[in-house]
């Protein structure tokens, strides 16, 4: 993670060439308070976070404060070889030591601009830094609480700064002026803390972030994913309700066009009309007293057969066989209802039993003169 951290500059003097020096305090030890949010703990209001003296005075973050580039306020990003131009004013030197509970170092800033703005008060220092940061709370020997340690300090620039977060001791100037103890062996600088940067994918492409940037992307994609997911599970349950309601309006669809075919044009009705006229018709033929009435053909059919014939008739049979007896009997019915049929088929029978055609059509003759006859003496 990158951090900064602050002090002020004080105890400094112009050289001839115009460029300013100094003896600076760049880093402190201690208990630092930081938003959540800067330390990559979005759910956290504040962190304290503890730099022990063992850290900062470490030898590898001693010699990593030497030869920094000096800044006029942070930059957006770390000061590199392929940067330093844009960013350095300045730079520190090599006599990098332990003071009290900081980190002193000379430095010079060779840029005028940066020289007026230091000698109008701007004059607090923050060290940029990057570190381990360990989220093991504790208490310090002081008996202060923390929730993280940093660890691995090491410095990448140090900045000028109009209020830097280790407060005004940490500023350009001289030991003496702030009256404090040299170090002893027993406390040891703290380190401030290396924000490293970590890779994360967005669409595809690889962006170097920090924890914090991390923590803020990867919050971002998950509630990205979740929305995708919400989105498909609603974009899967409007697809079966629309199958569901295709299905219905089919259903519907089929019930109406079952009950246009079932719809009897004109003349399909007067077919059917006639068809039951000639049923019922018939089945009178056979059985004059044989009951119709809110009977379908197949029970008229069958009433005509037990009118008849009797209950023995049908008793266990198939409405194929009733449909045949049915039909003899209506053909026997219809022999009975026609005597000029049966005249022709059996002849006229005489008063002794015996037929005579001959005589019969005789006789029918002799009616129509005789007929003839009568009508003319009428006249």
């Amino acid at each position: 993670m990158q951090f900064t951290d602050a002090v002020t500059v004080a105890g400094m003097r112009r050289r001839d060439d115009g460029y300013l020096v100094a003896d600076a305090r760049i880093a402190r030890t201690g208990i630092q308070n930081y938003l959540g949010w800067e330390v990559g703990k979005p759910d956290m209001a504040e962190v304290r976070v503890y730099r022990p003296g063992s850290e900062v005075f470490s030898e590898d973050t001693l010699k990593s404060a030497a030869h920094r580039p000096v800044t006029n306020d942070h930059p957006d990003e770390q000061v590199t070889s392929k940067n330093w131009k844009e960013y350095a004013v300045g730079q520190t030197g090599d006599e990098v030591t332990g003071e009290g509970i900081f980190i002193r170092v000379p430095l010079m800033v060779s840029d005028e601009k940066t020289i007026l703005a230091i000698e109008g008060g701007k004059q607090e220092l923050s060290a940029g830094y990057t570190c381990d940061l360990d989220f093991t709370g504790g208490t310090t020997p002081a008996g202060e609480a923390y929730d993280a340690i940093q660890k691995n300090i090491r410095l990448n620039h140090v900045a000028i700064v109009q209020q830097g977060r280790a407060g005004k001791q940490v500023r350009i100037g001289d030991a003496s002026a702030w009256g404090v103890a040299p170090i002893t062996n027993d406390q040891k600088p703290e380190k401030e803390k290396i924000m490293t940067l970590k890779t994360v994918t967005v669409d595809g492409i690889p962006v170097e972030v920090t924890d914090q940037g991390a923590t803020v992307i990867g919050t971002l994609q998950s509630r990205l994913a979740d929305a995708n997911t919400r989105l498909a599970d609603a974009e899967k349950a409007h697809q079966v309700a629309l199958a569901a309601k295709d299905a219905e309006i089919a259903k519907k669809d089929a019930e109406i066009d079952a009950t246009k075919a079932k719809v009897l044009s004109d003349a399909d009705l007067d077919k059917r009309v006639q068809a039951r006229a000639d049923l019922i018709t018939v089945a009178k033929a056979i059985a004059k007293d044989v009951k119709t009435e809110g009977l379908t053909d197949a029970a008229i059919r069958k009433a005509a057969v037990v009118a008849k014939l009797g209950d023995e008739a049908v008793k266990d049979k198939a409405e194929a066989y009733i449909d045949a007896r049915f039909d003899i009997l209506a053909e026997d019915a219809k022999k009975v209802a026609d005597p000029f049929r049966t005249i022709v088929q059996n002849g006229i029978q005489t008063s002794d039993g015996v037929t005579n055609s001959n005589d019969a059509y005789a006789a029918m003759l002799a009616r129509d003169a005789a007929a003839w006859q009568g009508k003319k003496e009428n006249a």
